[in-house]
């Protein structure tokens, strides 16, 4: 009875200018996969940790990914603090694709159905302290998981649908600006394997559910310093720093901004045993 009343109040919506409010991320993820799919990113990042050229021919077997923190994503306008002790910030140019649905080891053709939408992703990185951390063999995880920037809006699926190409890939331009100034810039369909092949590749011998979040890698063409710095041999432009600002621009995807500030020091560690 309750639910038939309510059924008959006119909805009234309510519309308010988009500055009058604070816009969150417009996803809470179950769990973020970031892949990486641009092989001109791969050749210019392993060139800057340790001066190797080339690709190892294991990025070509599948879409890679490592699994990053859903409790540190943050929106559009959100402030990123620096990690504390990091001199090396770096900002990476990504798109994702969040599902509506999941399963287990799905075909291809189920993953394209099971993707919801799309957005933009940062997936903020301190070079130094990442660096660092490989060196034990385990993959990136100071380094990275202090924040993820995702925003500013969710775009359906079916709002892109004219812009895959034949084999599935998204068309989309993407660009990034630090204080106004562009810094990188590439299509997405720059991309090894499409969003399905990754979703059909989390998938295998494992589960994926609606609200996973899986990004798109670093664009090529300057989608973050660290890119740059390993083609040119020096940290140009330099490492970002507090008060500045980075600006992704993805067609039909909008702009996700976000200022670097200070980050909050801390006491150190008690040290290993002997």
């Amino acid at each position: 009875m309750g639910l038939e009343r309510a059924l008959e109040i006119p909805l009234r919506p309510v519309v308010l200018p988009v500055d009058s409010v604070t816009l969150l991320s417009p996803v809470r993820p179950t769990c973020v996969r970031d892949f990486v799919t641009f092989e001109s990113h791969v050749e210019g990042v392993r060139r800057s940790v340790d001066g190797t050229a080339g690709v190892p021919e294991a990025w070509y077997d599948a879409p890679t990914f490592y699994f990053t923190n859903p409790h540190t994503v943050t929106g559009p306008f959100a402030e990123i603090h620096r990690p504390w002790g990091s001199q090396a910030l770096d900002f990476e140019l990504e798109v994702a694709c969040v599902l509506g649905s999941g399963g287990t080891s799905l075909t291809e053709d189920e993953a394209a159905r099971a993707v919801f939408g799309y957005t933009i992703l940062n997936d903020w990185s301190a070079r130094d302290l990442q660096s660092r951390e490989m060196r034990v063999g385990l993959g990136p995880a100071k380094g990275k998981d202090f924040a993820t920037s995702i925003g500013p809006w969710l775009v359906t699926a079916d709002e892109l649908a004219d812009r895959h190409d034949a084999d599935g890939f998204l068309d989309l331009a993407c660009t990034v600006t630090v204080n106004g100034v562009t810094v990188g810039r590439d299509r997405l369909s720059s991309m090894g394997w499409p969003f399905r092949t990754m979703v059909a590749y989390a998938s295998r011998d494992s589960i994926v559910r609606a609200g996973d979040v899986l990004a798109s890698g670093t664009t090529g063409g300057g989608g973050c310093l660290a890119e740059l710095w390993g083609r040119r041999g020096r940290q140009e432009p330099p490492p970002l720093e507090p008060g500045d600002t980075v600006a992704i621009t993805v067609d039909r995807l909008g702009t996700l901004t976000n200022t670097v500030v200070a980050g909050e020091p801390f006491p150190p560690l008690s040290p290993f045993r002997k």
